[in-house]
């Protein structure tokens, strides 16, 4: 019996309240397309994940075509037929992790996409090096006895489901908490060490609502294509297409929070061609619609 101060607690314990339990990971898998590579799909009783880490690619779910770029990720629910393959543009690097939970929080995640925090980012890279401390280096299929390592790192397996359920929660919890922006805002950095950087970023928040194109910052600051592209992701972390993006996002939705203006205006102030464009990028960028994320900003207010 366990006692506390001669008093039986056992009767009194109760289950710790754990939102994700991943049961077991399948395969993981790290692979580098070519921009013609295509898979013809499949469909499996569990969940699993598409990241993409460089490039871009394309996708299915149930016969609907996605397409993503560096950063964006895609769920992919049990029994959910997909595909997966290059543009014919752009190569990629692609991270794929399938796995079982049986959680009833995973429907969070049903049709999801969203694009990774630097944060979450950061977790799926421990994961993957706590994974080929256990696994050879390709991993793969992980259940298959022969890629697992003769003297793996003490703890390094344990650690690797950690870092996925811990990955899981945080998705979650950064999308339940509309006022906590850390998807965006909270971890776009405005102010960097380069003057010139700094004044790229601040003429792209002066101009939201123009058409913003490479050329346009080249022959503003005087600077080759090239080098804007390599020394702004360089400086920042981001492309500038990509920050660009980021920052116009961050402004829809203070907008959209201060209420004052239709979904309409909206979507002209922040540079979108039309409303069901804005709506569509909203929507895969914070992964619902600006009604949705409308909704929950109230409900979250209303219950604070």
């Amino acid at each position: 019996m366990t006692q506390l101060d001669g008093e039986n607690i056992e009767d009194k314990l109760q289950r710790p309240n754990f939102l994700i339990e991943v049961e077991n990971i399948i395969t993981v898998y790290y692979n580098e397309f070519t921009k013609s590579y295509f898979f013809e799909g499949e469909k499996h009783d569990f969940w699993e994940f598409v990241y993409v880490d460089k490039g871009e690619i394309e996708v299915s779910a149930d016969g609907i075509n996605y397409q993503l770029s560096e950063g964006d990720i895609i769920f992919h629910r049990p029994n959910e037929f997909h595909t997966v393959g290059g543009n014919g543009i752009v190569a990629s690097n692609v991270l794929v992790i399938s796995f079982i939970c049986q959680s009833t929080a995973m429907a969070f995640f049903d049709q999801k996409i969203m694009t990774l925090t630097e944060n979450e980012r950061k977790l799926l890279g421990r994961f993957i090096g706590e994974s080929k401390s256990v696994f050879v280096s390709d991993l793969g299929r992980l259940y298959q006895q022969d890629n697992r390592l003769k003297n793996p790192l003490v703890g390094a397996e344990q650690m690797m489901y950690l870092y996925l359920q811990q990955f899981l929660i945080t998705l979650i919890r950064v999308e339940l908490d509309p006022v906590n922006l850390q998807r965006s805002s909270g971890l776009l950095k405005k102010n960097f060490r380069d003057d010139v950087i700094n004044q790229i970023v601040i003429y792209l928040e002066k101009n939201l609502s123009d058409t913003i194109l490479l050329d346009d910052l080249c022959n503003e600051f005087y600077l080759s294509k090239t080098y804007l592209k390599r020394f702004f992701k360089k400086e920042t972390g981001y492309t500038v297409m990509q920050y660009l993006k980021a920052l116009r996002m961050e402004a829809a939705k203070k907008l959209i929070r201060e209420a004052n203006l239709s979904f309409t205006e909206i979507s002209q102030l922040t540079g979108f061609d039309s409303v069901h464009y804005f709506s569509t990028s909203f929507k895969k960028y914070e992964g619902q619609t600006p009604s949705e994320y409308q909704r929950s900003i109230k409900i979250y207010e209303a219950n604070t």
